[in-house]
C-alpha cells in the first residue's frame, strides 16, 4: 500500500467583498435639462427654452447619464430620440420635481408666493384676448413667478407636453385631469344682418345645411359637424361653406363681413351682437363651452398653480354673461329692423 502524505498549502487569504455600485441621484437643475430635451427631441430645441447654450445642455445630460449609469437618448445626427431608459427616467424626474415642488410649497410656508415657472397653454383667439393680459397682471402681483404661455389650435396633452395648466373651453376633459370652472359660457349662432337680408334668416336647425356656415376647426370638436341644444333635446347638423378657418378671430370677421352664419362663444361675439354687428338666430340653441382651468392631479398642492387658478377665476368672472331666451330673440330681431 502506497503512503499518500498529505499536502499543505497556505490558507488563500480572503478577499474584502466588491462594494456595490452606487449612483449618484441627479441634480433637479439637470433634471429640468433632461426634459426639455425630452420634449423637443433636440438639445438645440432645450438650449433654446432654457435660455442657455447647447454646450451646456449636452454637459448637463452627461452629467445625469452618468449619475444614473444609463444612456437616455439616442443620437443622430439629425435627431434626438429618448431610450427605453430615457420613458422611465422621463416619468421618474417629471415627478421629482413636481414632488419637490410640493414640499417646497407646504414646508416653506410660502404658499402665497408662487415662486419658478409655470407652463400654460390655451387656444388662439381665447389666449391672446383674455387669458394674456390676466398672466401679465399676475406677474406683476408675483415677480418671483415666470410663466411661459403656448396658444394652439389643438387640444394638447398638458401631462405628457410638460405643461402645467391649460385654460380650455369645452366640457369635455379626460378624468385623469383635475378640471376648475372659472367661468360660464356658451356658443351661440349668429350673422350679420345683411347676410340675413340677403339669405333670409334659419328657422329650424336643418336649414342651417341650406346656409353659407363659417366653419371653425375647434381644438375639441369635429370640423363641420355642430352639435347644439335646446333646453334638454341635443341635434347635430352638417354645415358647409366656403371660408373655413383654425383661427376663431378670423371666422368672427367673416361673419361680420356677411360671408356667413358662425357659432362662436358668447364671451367673443357678445360685444358683437350688443352692437348689431351680428345678429342671433336660433337663439333656443346653444353648445355648452365652459371656460376651465385643467391640470394634472400631481399639481394639485401646487401653490404657482393653486394661485393662478384663483386668479384667472376672478379676472374671468367679469366676462358679461350673455342674452337667452325670449330677451335674446328680441334683441335678434330689433337688430335685423334697424
Amino acid at each position: 500500500m502506497t503512503d499518500v502524505t498529505p499536502v499543505h498549502t497556505r490558507p488563500m487569504a480572503s478577499r474584502p467583498p466588491r462594494p456595490a455600485v452606487r449612483h449618484r441621484l441627479p441634480q433637479t437643475d439637470d433634471l429640468v435639462v433632461f426634459l426639455a430635451v425630452a420634449r423637443h427631441a433636440s438639445f438645440v430645441g432645450a438650449a433654446e427654452e432654457l435660455g442657455v447654450s447647447p454646450a451646456y445642455v449636452t454637459k448637463r445630460i452627461k452629467a445625469v447619464e452618468s449619475a444614473l449609469g444609463a444612456s437616455l437618448f439616442h443620437r443622430s445626427t439629425r435627431r434626438v430620440v429618448v431610450s427605453e431608459d430615457g420613458e422611465r427616467a422621463f416619468h421618474w424626474a417629471q415627478r421629482i420635481l413636481d414632488d419637490a415642488g410640493s414640499l417646497i410649497d407646504e414646508i416653506s410656508q410660502k404658499r402665497q408666493a408662487p415662486r419658478g415657472l409655470l407652463r400654460v397653454c390655451s387656444s388662439f383667439g381665447f389666449g391672446r384676448r383674455v387669458v394674456a393680459p390676466a398672466l401679465s397682471a399676475l406677474v406683476a402681483r408675483h415677480p418671483t413667478l415666470q410663466i411661459r404661455f403656448e396658444v394652439s389650435d389643438r387640444l394638447i396633452d398638458i401631462g405628457t407636453e410638460g405643461f402645467d395648466l391649460d385654460v380650455r373651453i369645452g366640457d369635455e376633459i379626460a378624468p385623469h385631469y383635475i378640471a376648475k370652472k372659472l367661468a360660464v359660457n356658451h356658443r351661440v349662432l349668429c350673422a350679420a344682418p345683411g347676410y340675413l337680408e340677403r339669405y333670409g334668416t334659419p328657422r329650424t336647425l336643418a336649414e342651417l345645411g341650406n346656409h353659407e356656415c363659417v366653419i371653425i376647426k375647434e381644438r375639441d370638436h369635429p370640423f363641420g359637424l355642430w352639435r347644439l341644444r335646446a333646453g334638454r333635446r341635443e341635434e347635430a347638423v352638417k354645415v358647409r361653406g366656403w371660408l373655413s378657418t383654425n383661427h376663431g378671430e378670423i371666422a368672427v370677421q367673416w361673419a361680420v363681413d356677411g360671408r356667413g352664419i358662425v357659432l362662436r362663444s358668447m364671451w367673443d361675439v357678445g360685444p358683437l351682437i350688443a352692437a348689431g354687428k351680428l345678429v342671433q338666430v336660433l337663439p333656443e340653441y346653444r353648445q355648452e363651452a365652459n371656460i376651465w382651468a385643467v391640470y394634472p392631479t400631481r399639481l394639485e398642492t401646487s401653490a404657482k398653480v393653486r394661485v393662478c387658478v384663483e386668479w384667472l377665476a376672478e379676472q374671468l368672472g367679469t366676462l358679461s354673461p350673455p342674452p337667452r331666451g325670449r330677451r335674446a330673440a328680441a334683441a335678434s330681431k330689433g337688430a335685423l329692423e334697424a
